[in-house]
């Protein structure tokens, strides 16, 4: 906190002038920048005061701070907001969040289908087992409780998770593919209503995914409606995004409008070649859903490439009951044959990754548990099945049986036509769909996408700077502002007086990305200095230590009952 110096006055009114004199000075001055204020206006030459945790002044400050930083030359702008982090372990295994902070990151938005909680035994049980190199205890039942937990243990960014509709269907009836009962289903909107309750932003769901796969839309608008009671949002990976990508679209529009709630396409894309041409049409009818009155956003990342796992290549039904029956099924010789066949036969009955990509070349492999696998690391499904002297179809069986897991995977599938294309929209946010990782320790023992690493630093700099597809006001109120309107956060997303102190200092001459498919573990540049709830967490390009992130609480938490529930759940520690 700022220094200052007391006197003793002997009349209240010389008192009170003497506590206005004494405390006039703040805790931090930016001085000089050019302030992206998050509104998407024009940028202006002001300074910010940060007192505290909150923006204090905006302005020509002519006053004293403990801090005073020199922001001339560069740009000022709310914390960037990540709407769709995979940081849930990565945050256990180092609070200090490098990847995103050093790109102005300032809030991880979880839980893309799966979040994690609410857990039963069974779940908690099934988490530890399929834990990789991060490995950690679960001290924690509820949503609400993980967010707690890591606030508790220090990380530098803040968080905030939408509830898993995977997540509450394992929790009420298991991996099955089958619909839930009324008891079930009811079941499953208290768990979200709870979760709205903690705190959670909404419900998500991915539905080219085993168990999500499975749900029914009737069941999709049934928990969109439950979070909706509370303010929170629908927020889905499209069942399809390839063959059948407006009809999966039609069905997100539905949920929004059957369940009255907003709604948004995670990580829009149009995949496959024969695809692409598809998107003007996604685009269109996104549009048209907006001018009827629906609140239909987008999130994407900056890359034509996914990743996901080999679980996407392979059809659903021979994962129906969760990732030992899977891997047994794989092991049965006719069963085999069946998913060599389905993985190499087009269909519009499920979402096939493997031929989306294109050939086995399009498929590079990134993350194996088995150590005697990871020196296939780098390599695609192509160079495996050329050593194996194997199909690629039976090579990818072969290598989930032998990893125990649905192997990490990158698929291209995308063009940077539409890429930019996307990037032009106004309703699209920006999300990295990656962990916030180190070039160090348990993180080089797998290689991961770039965009883990450079997403939001190569939309500043490549797509704004270089190639000029938006302006930079535009390209911050995206990443700050507007999702922070859709989440309706509280006090964040904007330079503003009062608003939470999450600024982020960068230049926009040299911000660059520097990971590679190759090479990913390479930091990004360009950012100077991040305050997190007025803490500064990067100096000078370099991580200061400090964890001062906090769970950023959606718009149906119930703050007197969640702090009654939150002391029972400490006592009980």
């Amino acid at each position: 906190m700022r220094k200052a110096t007391l006197f003793f006055c002997t009349s209240l009114f010389i008192s009170s002038v003497c506590v206005i004199d004494c405390f006039g000075a703040y805790d931090v001055i930016i001085k000089s920048g050019r302030i992206y204020d998050g509104s998407g206006g024009p940028a202006y030459a002001a300074d910010i005061a940060i007192e505290g945790d909150s923006i204090a002044a905006i302005g020509q400050l002519d006053t004293d701070a403990d801090l005073v930083i020199d922001a001339e030359g560069l740009a000022v702008a709310p914390g960037f907001i990540n709407m769709l982090s995979w940081a849930n372990d990565t945050l256990i295994e180092d609070g200090r969040s490098q990847s995103d902070i050093r790109q102005g990151v300032t809030l991880e938005v979880m839980g893309e289908a799966f979040s994690m909680g609410p857990l039963n035994g069974m779940m908690k049980k099934d988490m530890l087992e399929s834990q990789g190199d991060i490995k950690f205890s679960i001290r924690w039942t509820t949503l609400g409780e993980y967010l707690e937990y890591l606030e508790r243990k220090g990380i530098s960014t803040n968080v905030t998770s939408f509830v898993g509709a995977s997540t509450v269907r394992i929790y009420a009836i298991g991996y099955q593919d089958r619909a839930p009962s009324y008891i079930e289903l009811r079941q499953m909107r208290k768990l979200v209503a709870n979760a709205m309750e903690e705190g959670a932003v909404g419900v998500s769901s991915a539905l080219i995914y085993a168990p999500g796969v499975y749900a029914e839309t009737d069941e999709l608008i049934a928990l969109a409606e439950a979070a909706g009671k509370y303010g929170g949002m629908y927020i889905s990976h499209l069942r399809s995004e390839g063959n059948n990508l407006l009809e999966a679209l039609d069905e997100l529009i539905t949920v929004s409008e059957k369940a009255n709630v907003a709604a948004e396409v995670y990580h829009m894309k149009a995949a496959g070649q024969a695809n692409w041409h598809k998107l003007d049409a996604m685009i269109k009818r996104i549009e048209n859903a907006r001018n009827e009155g629906l609140k239909i956003t987008a999130n994407m990342y900056t890359y034509t490439a996914g990743a996901t796992g080999l679980d996407a290549a392979m059809p659903p039904w021979v994962q129906d009951g969760g990732h030992r029956a899977w891997v047994a099924r794989l092991k049965d010789p006719a069963i085999r044959r069946r998913v060599v066949h389905e993985m190499s036969t087009p269909s519009d009955e499920w979402e096939n990754l493997y031929l989306l990509a294109g050939s086995p070349e399009n498929v590079l492999l990134v993350g194996f548990k088995n150590e005697k696998l990871r020196h296939l690391t780098g390599k695609t499904l192509a160079d495996v099945a050329e050593i194996r002297k194997k199909s690629p179809e039976e090579t990818a069986i072969d290598l989930v049986v032998e990893d125990d897991s649905r192997v990490s995977t990158i698929y291209f599938l995308m063009s940077e036509e539409n890429v930019k294309k996307q990037i032009k929209l106004p309703w699209v946010s920006f999300c990295s769909d990656a962990g916030s990782l180190a070039p160090e320790g348990v993180f080089l023992k797998s290689s991961t996408h770039p965009r883990a690493y450079g997403n939001f630093a190569r939309l500043l700099g490549k797509y704004v700077r270089d190639v000029k597809v938006i302006t930079l006001a535009e390209a911050v109120r995206r990443l700050t502002s507007l999702p922070a309107e859709n989440l309706k956060l509280d006090r964040r997303g904007r330079l503003k007086k009062g608003y939470y102190a999450d600024v982020v200092v960068f230049n926009p001459n040299t911000i660059s990305d520097h990971a590679t498919y190759e090479k990913p573990h390479q930091y990004s540049t360009g950012v100077v200095h991040v305050f997190v709830n007025g803490k500064q967490v990067l100096k000078d390009g370099e991580h200061t230590g400090a964890m001062p992130g906090r769970f950023v609480r959606g718009p149906g938490w119930k703050k007197q009952v969640r702090e009654i529930a939150l002391e029972s759940y400490a006592a009980s520690l």
